[in-house]
């Protein structure tokens, strides 16, 4: 059933046939009106027996402006969600696991940028799309290149698959870098601190993480041709493992350690001086990135599907 509220006009009636000694029916029948409107009108708005359509309208405007519903937006969520995004979770990560069914990203992104989430900002949102400067560097021709990778690996069926590569700090500033590695099929991703980018430390960095591992859990390897990755032959010798070299240009085809290295900079910012950071201070914060929910993973955590996946390695 539709409800109108009575207008201006309405109510200057209500006061003329009043004055004229008219009954609250045979007003409602003039206003073609139910008589229980004009009784509720009048029970709010009359006084003293009198009743002024002008002050009535007043009145009525003034409810109206403290009639508005405050919706989903209570304390408590708000502390939820304010929790999340400072633990570096996205608005997307937070309603398709904490706030499923009651705010979408969507509205926590509004509530973000009106101002309803009042202990944080948009600065905590992670920044994409930016684009980057092409990077020179040396490279190196030798290698397996990446059309000889097992067909599994592209469609990420197979688990122990990674991808390797390497972060800087600001040139001329540190040699102190960082060797990164994600598993392509649970975006699981790691790194270790190394003095410099040479093939010598790279090596170091993947014997490291070969050795901690269970066997089966790091089967192949896909990097780009920097000169770090020279090592390739000696790894090969060393552990049994092959790299694949991405074609250049083709970032794309290791797109998961780009956008995991993204993830990190968060936290080291371009020109950070890595020689400065502890090995404990990078797996600290390697932390979150690896707990937070994706949606390419349905909503489980990379530690999650890491974990199962090692669970059942045969």
């Amino acid at each position: 059933m539709n409800y109108h509220h009575l207008t201006t006009f309405e109510r200057g009636r209500i006061q003329e046939l009043l004055s004229l000694g008219y009954s609250h029916r045979h007003i409602a029948q003039k206003l073609h009106r139910h008589h229980s409107s004009i009784d509720r009108e009048l029970l709010r708005n009359a006084t003293s027996n009198s009743y002024a359509g002008e002050a009535a309208q007043s009145a009525y405007e003034a409810r109206r402006k403290s009639s508005v519903p405050k919706g989903k937006c209570t304390d408590d969520l708000v502390t939820i969600i304010e929790d999340k995004l400072l633990a570096t979770w996205s608005p997307e990560q937070i309603a398709n696991t904490v706030t499923l069914g009651i705010a979408s990203f969507k509205v926590i992104y509004n509530w973000l940028y009106s101002g309803k989430l009042t202990n944080t900002s948009i600065t905590v949102l992670r920044q994409k799309g930016k684009r980057r400067k092409a990077e020179k560097r040396g490279k190196f021709s030798m290698g397996t290149p990446i059309s000889e990778r097992p067909k599994g690996v592209k469609s990420r069926a197979t688990f122990g698959h990674w991808e390797l590569d390497s972060m800087v700090s600001s040139r001329g500033e540190s040699k102190g870098c960082f060797a990164t590695f994600v598993e392509r099929k649970s975006r699981l991703y790691t790194a270790f601190k190394t003095p410099d980018r040479t093939a010598v430390s790279m090596q170091t960095a993947i014997t490291q993480l070969y050795s901690m591992l269970p066997t089966g859990a790091f089967k192949t390897g896909t990097t780009d041709r920097g000169k770090e990755f020279a090592c390739c032959t000696a790894i090969q010798e060393q552990l049994g493992l092959t790299l694949y070299f991405a074609d250049a240009y083709s970032s794309w085809q290791r797109g998961s350690n780009e956008n995991s290295n993204g993830l990190l900079r968060e936290f080291y910012p371009k020109k950070t001086n890595l020689a400065l950071v502890s090995q404990v201070d990078l797996t600290h914060n390697l932390f979150p990135i690896n707990s937070r929910p994706r949606k390419c993973l349905a909503w489980k955590s990379p530690i999650q599907v890491f974990l199962h996946e090692v669970a059942h390695l045969t």
